[in-house]
């Protein structure tokens, strides 16, 4: 597999933000500003509670079908590759981490079996697109943590997507959880959030490449990055840390990350978390707390690195 130096693009963005100027003006300065050579579209269903079984993946919180398609033709234009990532959020904030049921169905509660019904129904309708586009990857779930143990559950899910999506099929597990999946042999490639501290990267590297070696598949982190925020480079992954605006850690962190996996020939790239769709104002680029980095010092670092990969 080809190395992937991607990153993640519109994440949160509702119905009509990709019909907007500023969205494809924003798609083309990812392009060239980080030389990414494939985007990840990641699609943000919800469901109302971590209980609840139904996913709405229709309503004015999603962009349409129409949208996504004109966003992937525009992508192509651009000249980048394209990973579709159909993603469920809880409407009430809990982390889809949380997501659960009892193990044994019990009367009267919420089932595993009404939930995976929903959610195969879907990752099925983004999957028919993924494959009329012809898009590179499938990215069939993400931090899941809770679900991972439904083994069988999930092994059907990827044969249900396998039935109308030909391309490559990987499932985003989070953080640390790389040794709980026990089903990466019914994907085609490993992938995780490298969302690790960053004076720890040596010893995450060494556990991860250990738990995948006997898969003999590739990996690549989809999603990996840090807020430019005091204090976000030992816990990249928290996105509510309280703290001041810090370019320079956030610089110091792509630095750190990138030099530590560029050295393990195993890691077949990034997805990095992330580039809006309505970018801010580069002026208050300086202000900004969050994971992007237009018009930050760690922009530099990304197109650097993805241009010497």
């Amino acid at each position: 597999m080809e190395y992937i130096k991607g990153f993640t693009f519109g994440w949160l963005a509702r119905k009509g933000d990709f019909e907007k100027i500023e969205a494809k003006q924003s798609l083309k300065l990812l392009k060239e500003r980080t030389n990414s050579n494939y985007v990840i579209f990641a699609l943000a269903a919800l469901q109302d509670t971590a209980h609840s079984t139904k996913i709405d993946y229709t309503d004015s919180h999603m962009v349409d079908d129409d949208e996504l398609v004109g966003m992937i033709e525009y992508a192509r234009s651009l000249d980048l590759k394209v990973i579709i990532k159909p993603t469920v959020n809880v409407k009430d904030g809990t982390w889809r981490a949380h997501i659960n049921f009892f193990d044994i169905d019990v009367p009267c509660e919420p089932r595993w079996r009404d939930w995976f019904r929903n959610y195969t129904a879907y990752q099925l309708h983004y999957a028919r697109i993924a494959e009329r586009m012809n898009c590179e990857m499938f990215i069939v779930g993400c931090e899941m943590v809770q679900t991972e143990r439904r083994e069988r559950e999930w092994r059907k899910l990827i044969d249900d997507v396998r039935s109308v999506y030909k391309g490559l099929i990987t499932y985003n597990t989070d953080k640390y959880q790389e040794g709980h999946v026990k089903w990466w042999d019914a994907v085609d490639v490993i992938s995780s959030s490298g969302y690790y501290p960053i004076d720890d990267w040596d010893a995450q590297l060494d556990r991860i490449e250990g738990i995948i070696k006997p898969y003999n598949k590739p990996f690549f982190f989809a999603e990996a990055g840090c807020p430019s925020r005091t204090g976000s480079s030992l816990v990249p992954n928290d996105w509510s840390l309280i703290g001041n605006a810090n370019l320079q850690e956030q610089e110091e962190y792509y630095k750190e990350m990138f030099m530590k996996t560029s050295v393990k020939e195993w890691i077949s790239g990034f997805g990095l978390w992330d580039w809006s769709a309505n970018l801010y104002d580069k002026e208050k680029a300086v202000l900004d707390s969050g994971y992007g980095v237009f018009e930050k010092p760690s922009e530099k670092i990304i197109k650097q690195f993805y241009t010497l990969k």
